[in-house]
């Protein structure tokens, strides 16, 4: 009996190891699970970053290029809105563009990314609050975001609405790096994080 009765203590000790074995390596295994599913998800957390980076200053670096070929265009659009008497409109007009410039080297430098971002948000804000001040006053102009605003003859309405869901959206791109102002290929990486 006492043979026997080893046995089956030792068979129990057997299955007992197994089991702590067999749930040891399922948390492991769910660790590993886990932290993969960190690593992806930052992965793609930081590609976002890098693409509204990169699409803010594309966006802005056009835009202003374009006005700094004809800063008087450039303050005769910013009159059109009339928000701003003629004189200040013709300066809003020229300094604009390289406001648009330098946020654009900024965000394209990944230097100040955070600063870059928040002035690319006040600036989209304003054109969405302009736009939509235009809009309300039944008002048929060109926005002038891209260069050549002027007076237009109708329509304008559809134009209004693009024109504002455009500057939203890269309102959240701004919002997004004034979270988490950290993307790859980013001179902040090196500025905040100097290796010693």
């Amino acid at each position: 009996m006492s043979r026997g009765g080893q046995s089956t203590v030792d068979a129990s000790a057997t299955d007992a190891g197994t089991t702590d074995a067999g749930t040891a390596d399922a948390g492991t295994a769910d660790v590993t699970r886990k932290a993969n599913t960190r690593a992806t998800t930052g992965y793609w957390a930081g590609a976002a970053r890098l693409a509204a980076r990169l699409l803010l200053a594309a966006v802005l670096a056009y835009a202003g290029l374009v006005k700094i070929g004809d800063l008087t265009e450039a303050g005769r659009t910013v009159a059109l809105y009339r928000i701003v008497p003629d004189d200040s409109a013709q300066l809003v007009g020229g300094v604009l563009p390289f406001v648009e410039v330098a946020l654009a080297l900024l965000l394209v430098a990944g230097l100040a990314t955070r600063a870059a971002a928040v002035g690319a948000a006040v600036l989209l804000v304003a054109y969405v609050a302009a736009i939509a001040s235009v809009w309300a006053r039944g008002m048929s102009i060109d926005c002038g975001c891209f260069g050549g605003g002027g007076t237009l003859s109708g329509g304008a309405a559809r134009g209004y609405a693009l024109d504002i869901a455009r500057d939203l959206l890269l309102l959240g791109a701004a919002a997004l790096l004034i979270r988490n102002p950290r993307t790859r290929y980013a001179l902040d990486g090196w500025v905040l994080n100097p290796k010693e």
